[in-house]
């Protein structure tokens, strides 16, 4: 378990070291975007596309890094004060419960969804705007495939806190 653990927890540190950098390409597109707009009166459509296309990327790939550093949102009001023992249960019954069902049938939908723009080979409705848009539909169901890995690698993490063996934290 803690090999599956190990693997998957590398592959999303790798994947929200990415998402890193995608926010960066961000900042510098949005000042490239404000400064020619603003001084120049000059605005391409392509540039807004690629502005929501790199955000939607920063959720759809932070979101697995996001929950395997254990920086998602919860009601920690509650859950903080927890022993251990009973937060694995908690992470565990939420993992099997709500986190895996719902990131398949997202999976599921999405892939549908990708596969009919990637058959149309849709791009944007817009003049000027940015083509092979199944790219970022793509996306989505790339996105939650990581999510789901990672929720399967916090539920393994949960059972072996339960069974009293601990697992071994990935260097990296």
């Amino acid at each position: 378990m803690n090999r599956i653990i190990r693997f998957i927890d590398l592959i999303n540190s790798k994947i929200g070291v990415i998402a890193g950098w995608i926010t960066s390409i961000l900042v510098l597109l949005f000042t490239y975007d404000v400064l020619t707009r603003y001084f120049f009166n000059y605005t391409k459509v392509w540039v807004t596309e690629m502005e929501w296309h790199l955000y939607a990327l920063i959720f759809l790939f932070g979101a697995a890094y996001t929950l395997k550093e254990d920086r998602h949102v919860r009601v920690d009001i509650w859950y903080n004060n927890q022993p251990e023992k009973k937060k694995a249960l908690i992470d565990l019954l939420g993992g099997l419960l709500f986190l895996l069902p719902w990131t398949w049938v997202v999976i599921y939908t999405s892939f549908d969804y990708a596969s009919n723009s990637f058959m149309q080979n849709e791009g944007s409705p817009n003049p000027g705007g940015l083509p092979y848009r199944f790219l970022i539909k793509g996306a989505i169901t790339v996105g939650f495939i990581l999510l789901l890995l990672q929720g399967i690698a916090q539920i393994l993490k949960s059972v072996l806190i339960l069974s009293n063996k601990s697992h071994q934290p990935i260097n990296e």
